[in-house]
Formats: structure tokens, C-alpha cells, sequence
């Protein structure tokens, strides 16, 4: 058996929906979804989500570092780790499916493995990760770091903005911050990590697609880049004369356009934010900062696209006489999803008559922290607009089904590859 039965995926489906509906209630804000690491949300929705682990049968537990896990064990107490999962956090005023709908799917495929007796080769692991998101600690990607062996001890001095250190929230919340390390896992016992997320974007809705298999997840380096001329009168400095910053930003930001349309690889670069000084109506502006997000799917294209913008910046500076400094506050290195893995979902996809495309991921996800230790993997699911971070994020409910549909026959595939091995 390779596929599921159609009543049987609907009414997991529909359950991992109505468990994303339970756990969108549990917010630290009015009116809104909002649950950070370490909060009591958080640990509100461990306690839920543990027990719907536990009614699917798996052994439960919280890690030194507050990831929720559940196991559904394989009769040899030998066998590596399949892990599934994603992110139980959420940014402010989120929407209900960003990394939780990815947990949810997952505990409805341990549910479907138990209930269908499958004698799976390995054991089938569920993670719900504690913090992806960053949005507490300024901090992105600490759960699945940690089980990177990744987690830098120096975050637990790190504030929030109500001047809590990690340390003491993780005292709080009944963890030992000093035994972080224990979070680490051994790479020779995982198998793989597989993840099922939404999309966050709208192309696989611009190609009428439920589902796409991921390819990679983009690189990232991201910068403030400040360009300092001279602040001077409007009226009374002829305009040769002047050292406007804010000319050279905006003949900069359509620059960066240009070079990013230019690409050939699907890059990107973003000016998401401009900071003019002194900002007056009547002044010449004499400092005028721009951030810059720059994404690829590899790092030698992300290194062409930042030396380009770099050198064009450069150009312009010296043009208009400014001086220009960068500062840079982001880097994430290009992460490949493993070939078999993109293989293995394309034929799950292809069993269920589903058309999904290859496509890479623009936003940063869990697989991406994971990568180092294991073979990653990464199923996409249609974003209703492309949108995601917001209250209007959607799903249509006849993916998900066939999101399900597809990861149990992933799991089956798998099982059998495995038991030849």
C-alpha cells in the first residue's frame, strides 16, 4: 500500500486543520496569534500538542532547549531516525499555518502508521521546534540549532525587549540553559528530515499547483548601508554644488533592481527600509541610510550579486562625492535539499497524480539549520496570494489532503527502501 484511502486522508487532513485552528487560540495577544519561545503560550501549546503525540501513540518529550518531541518506535531499538516536523513559534499577528500545519501533518502520519499497522525500518520522530522564527531574542533557528550542536552559549545574555535575559526565561520554564548541548543529536543515528511547509509565496499559484518539491533553501546576506554627503540649505545650495545622500540612495535602490532583475538563477535583492537625516523638508539630506536583502540559491551567485551591488554603490559614492559605509547584519549560506529526498517526492507526488514542480525556497525553515548533521527534504503547499506573516495566511483544505497524501507515500516508499538496505 502506497496510497491512502481517500475518506481515511480527508479526516486527517481535516483533523491537522482543526488542530492548527485549537493551537491558533493559544496567543499572547488580543484579536491576534502570537506565541514566542519560552512564553507560557509556548509551554501551553507543548502541553496540547504532546498529548495529541501521545494519542497517536508515540513516547513524548521536551529537549534541554524546549523543542517538543514525539517517537513512534520501530520494532528494532537499533533503527535510525526519520524526523518530521517544523515550528510551533509564531511572529506578531501571524497567520494559523506557518510551521505549525507542518507538525500537524506529521502527527497525523505517526497516527496513520500506528493505525495501519505499517512496520516501519526506522523510527518515525516528530518535532515541533521551539523558536524558528527569532522574534523574542532576536535569534532566528534556536530550536533546530541546537540540535546542530549550533546553540551559542553567548544567546543566553541576550534581552528581550522587556529586559529578560534567555537565560532567566529559560529558568522560567523549567529548563537548565546550561545543559543546552544535550539538545545535540548524534548524526550517525538520523536518517533524514523531512519538513512540509507552506509555500509563503505565490508560485505555485501561479502555476495552478498544490504542492512543490523543494530544491533549495536561498543563501542571505542582508546590510545597512549609509551614504553620508553634506546636510545644506534648500534654497540657497545651487544643485551642482550639493552632496545630496538621499539622490545617491534612490539612484542606489533602483540600481539594485536593475542588478537583481539582471540575474539568471532566480536572485533577489530587496530595499526594504530608508533613513533620511535630519529628515527636514527644507534641508539637503546629509546622511541617508537603505537596508539591502539579498537571496540566492547558491553562494557563488549570492557572492556575484552583493560584489555587483557593492561595486555600483561604489560608483555612485564617488560620483556624488559622498562617502558611503557598510554594515552587515545577516548571513545564511545556500542549503541544497538532498537529491534522493527531491526524488522520493517527486514520486510520491507522481503516485497521487499530483503535477508538483521543483522550486526553491526564497524564505529560511528549520531544514536549513538541520542540514549539517542529516539529508534534508522540503514539500511546499500552495499560499493562497503568496501570503504568509499575516492574519489573511491561508490554506486550501483540498492540499493539505493531498499534502498528506503525498508525505504517507514518501513514508511507504521510504520504508520499503530502507528494509532493502
Amino acid at each position: 500500500m502506497t496510497t491512502l484511502n481517500p475518506d481515511l486522508a480527508n479526516t486527517h487532513a481535516a483533523r491537522a486543520l482543526l488542530r492548527c485552528k485549537t493551537l491558533s487560540a493559544i496567543s499572547q495577544m488580543q484579536g491576534g496569534i502570537h506565541r514566542e519561545y519560552l512564553s507560557k503560550e509556548h509551554q501551553a501549546c507543548n502541553k496540547i500538542v504532546g498529548q495529541w503525540m501521545n494519542d497517536a501513540d508515540m513516547q513524548t518529550w521536551q529537549d534541554e532547549v524546549g523543542n517538543l518531541w514525539g517517537s513512534l518506535r520501530s520494532s528494532n531499538p537499533n533503527a535510525k531516525r526519520l524526523i518530521i516536523g517544523s515550528h510551533l513559534d509564531t511572529v506578531p499577528n501571524a497567520g494559523a499555518y506557518d510551521g505549525i500545519l507542518g507538525v500537524m501533518l506529521a502527527i497525523e502520519l505517526a497516527a496513520l502508521a500506528k493505525q495501519l499497522n505499517l512496520d516501519l525500518p526506522f523510527h518515525l520522530d516528530v518535532v515541533g521546534f521551539c523558536d524558528e522564527e527569532g522574534t523574542r531574542f532576536a535569534t532566528t533557528l534556536i530550536g533546530s540549532k541546537a540540535l546542530a550542536n549550533e546553540f551559542n552559549p553567548s544567546w543566553l545574555a541576550i534581552t528581550d525587549t522587556q529586559g529578560m535575559s534567555m537565560r532567566q526565561a529559560m529558568l522560567d520554564f523549567g529548563l537548565q540553559p546550561d545543559d543546552f548541548a544535550k539538545a545535540a543529536l548524534n548524526p550517525d543515528e538520523i536518517l533524514a528530515y523531512w519538513e512540509a511547509h507552506i509555500e509563503q509565496g505565490p508560485v505555485l499559484e501561479s502555476v495552478d499547483q498544490a504542492l512543490g518539491v523543494v530544491t533549495a533553501i536561498a543563501g542571505a546576506k542582508r546590510a545597512m548601508i549609509t551614504l553620508t554627503g553634506h546636510s545644506g540649505h534648500a534654497g540657497t545650495t545651487p544643485m551642482n554644488l550639493r552632496q545630496d545622500s538621499v539622490t545617491a540612495a534612490a539612484e542606489l535602490v533602483i540600481a539594485i533592481e536593475k542588478l537583481a532583475n539582471d540575474c539568471k538563477n532566480g536572485e533577489v535583492a530587496t530595499v526594504g527600509q530608508v533613513h533620511v537625516r535630519p529628515g527636514a523638508t527644507n534641508v539637503i539630506a546629509g546622511k541617508t541610510t537603505i537596508s539591502l536583502d539579498a537571496r540566492a540559491q547558491s553562494d557563488n551567485d549570492l557572492a556575484d550579486l552583493i560584489s555587483n551591488i557593492e561595486s555600483t554603490a561604489e560608483k555612485i559614492a564617488k560620483q556624488r562625492n559622498l562617502t558611503i559605509q557598510w554594515q552587515w547584519t545577516h548571513a545564511a549560506e545556500a542549503v541544497q535539499c538532498d537529491s534522493y529526498i527531491q526524488a522520493l517526492f517527486s514520486q510520491a507526488c507522481t503516485l497521487n497524480q499530483e503535477n508538483s514542480p521543483f522550486l526553491a525556497s526564497g524564505a529560511g525553515h528549520d531544514a536549513m539549520a538541520i542540514a549539517p548533521i542529516c539529508p534534508i527534504g522540503m514539500l511546499f503547499i500552495r499560499s493562497p496570494g503568496g501570503i504568509s506573516h499575516h492574519p489573511a495566511e491561508a490554506v486550501i483544505d483540498e492540499d493539505v489532503t493531498k499534502a498528506l497524501n503525498v508525505m504517507f507515500s514518501a513514508l511507504v516508499l521510504q520504508a520499503n527502501k530502507s528494509s532493502k538496505d
